[in-house]
């Protein structure tokens, strides 16, 4: 199971930016992908996730209003468009695949670095 963050980078204070999770190599149907962030000097947290049938769970209080997930099924892949962006959304962002069934195992991607800055 591969999971492959991209479209991190440095940007301007209340600028955008879309980052994308492709998960590949896995054959189970119930799953969700989760989206995660880890901040300096702070512990992961995670965003937002969407499970296989397109059922998303709430957004963080940090980033709500801000980020909305998609998803496109065809291409296994999912999408975090960040707006609005502030300096302390300056992290490590990290896409999740967790298996539910028949066992329960979290695929982590390696991380793409988002950086708010002028």
């Amino acid at each position: 199971v591969q999971v492959v963050e991209s479209g991190g980078g440095l940007v301007q204070p209340g600028g955008s930016l879309r980052l994308s999770c492709a998960a590949s190599g896995f054959t189970f149907d119930t799953y969700a992908m989760n989206w995660y962030r880890q901040t300096p000097g702070s512990e992961r947290e995670k965003l937002v996730g969407m499970n296989s049938v397109g059922v998303r769970t709430a957004y963080a209080d940090s980033v709500k209003g801000r980020f909305t997930m998609s998803r496109d099924n065809a291409k296994n892949t999912v999408y975090l468009q960040m707006n609005s962006l502030k300096p302390e959304d300056t992290g490590v962002y990290y896409c999740n695949l967790k298996q539910f069934l028949p066992t329960v195992n979290d695929y982590w991607g390696r991380g793409t670095q988002v950086t708010v800055a002028s």
